[in-house]
């Protein structure tokens, strides 16, 4: 019998050893990258996290005697499950310490997911496919880009031992801005601009609002039968936009026209993380200085949104848009950036990422046990 209880949290004080156990399990860690302490609790405070307006989430603890050795969240989406028609939770925030830990975890939320009538569970999902979501199973040695979840390689092999099995990859490119793009693709673009006629310019922050209707209008779109895919609420997206408005960089943030129609974008967010992992999860006392002052920090970026409308695909315009992103890119100092997540099976932008001449650096894996 196991010697782990798993106990829901139940309390502020629950909550406070929820959100800072990982600063705990990574103490020793050189690769892993502090979140924002007030932003941790700001995403699991019901009222001003739009998430929860369309799911629930609950919250559990793993001790060993009085040692805490685990937390994760149990999550129920119903946009996901009207989205794809499914009958799935989700488990998330998954953290453990040895494999009995793990498996005493998991068992508690499969048994949670059982109590709400639904068929399988799938995970890790923190707490949705838009925010992190996968366990990292290679490349472990290697800071994370922002956004991007981070865990140890024994996880992998935790959950497999718990009964669950791959559903699914996602696939982070790296592209080295020494490397150039090649001179065969700057031609095969130079055909699709005079084909195309496209115009890409940088976002313009004077008018974000508009511009921030634009990004989430493409993203809907573009992203809508990719599978896994739930467009954000207007409550979370304007929410998310408010997060990233303080790191991005227009220069790097860009939306291409054709015909004075919106036809794509591709947004490139300076790589935070660099800032953030010397901040260990506070702003104060120097935190703000350090955020002021990121380029003197950052030279990697990492792209999340590369998207055209349905109109443009097969048109060749992604392209375009790589090699402006790229010129932008290494104009501002950046030397590398990371092309992520990719579905495993989304051939265009798989193939596209290997003809700039990017490689897969780390793969990041969902798991899914029927219940």
């Amino acid at each position: 019998m196991s010697d782990v209880t798993v106990l829901p949290v139940g309390s502020r004080r629950d909550l406070k050893r929820f959100i800072e156990y990982p600063f705990e399990l990574y103490r020793h860690d050189p690769h892993w990258v502090p979140p924002l302490l007030i932003s941790e609790w700001e995403r699991f405070n019901s009222s001003k996290n739009p998430f929860y307006q369309h799911a629930r989430i609950s919250l559990f603890l793993a001790y060993r005697g009085e040692r805490l050795v685990g937390r994760v969240a149990a999550i129920d989406d119903d946009n996901h499950n009207s989205t794809h028609q499914d009958n799935l939770a989700f488990f998330g925030f998954f953290e453990a310490a040895d494999e009995e830990a793990a498996g005493a975890l998991l068992a508690r939320v499969e048994a949670w997911a059982r109590e709400v009538g639904r068929e399988a569970l799938r995970g890790p999902a923190n707490p949705c496919m838009n925010d992190g979501a996968g366990l990292q199973i290679d490349g472990f040695d290697i800071d994370p880009f922002i956004m991007m979840p981070y865990n140890p390689p024994s996880y992998p092999g935790f959950v497999e031992a718990a009964g669950y099995r791959k559903v699914k990859d996602l696939y982070a490119w790296l592209h080295d801005a020494e490397r150039g793009l090649g001179e065969r693709l700057l031609r095969l673009v130079d055909r699709v601009e005079r084909r195309v006629k496209p115009i890409v310019r940088p976002m313009d922050m004077r008018r974000f609002d508009r511009e921030l209707a634009i990004l989430k209008r493409v993203y809907s779109e573009a992203w809508e039968k990719n599978w896994g895919f739930v467009k954000y609420t207007d409550a979370e997206f304007d929410h998310l936009a408010k997060e990233l408005k303080l790191i991005i960089d227009p220069e790097v943030a860009l939306i291409a026209e054709v015909n004075g129609d919106v036809a794509g974008v591709a947004i490139g967010l300076p790589d935070a993380n660099q800032v953030l992992k010397r901040l260990r999860g506070r702003l104060l006392p120097f935190g703000f200085v350090s955020l002021l002052r990121r380029k003197r920090y950052i030279d990697q970026m990492r792209l999340p949104i590369m998207g055209l409308m349905p109109a443009y695909r097969r048109t060749g315009l992604e392209l375009v848009l790589a090699r402006e992103l790229y010129a932008r890119a290494r104009a501002q100092g950046y030397r590398r950036y990371e092309g992520s997540w990719i579905l495993e099976d989304n051939d265009a932008m798989n193939a596209g990422c290997r003809a700039i001449g990017a490689t897969i650096w780390k793969t990041y894996r969902l798991y899914q046990k029927p219940l």
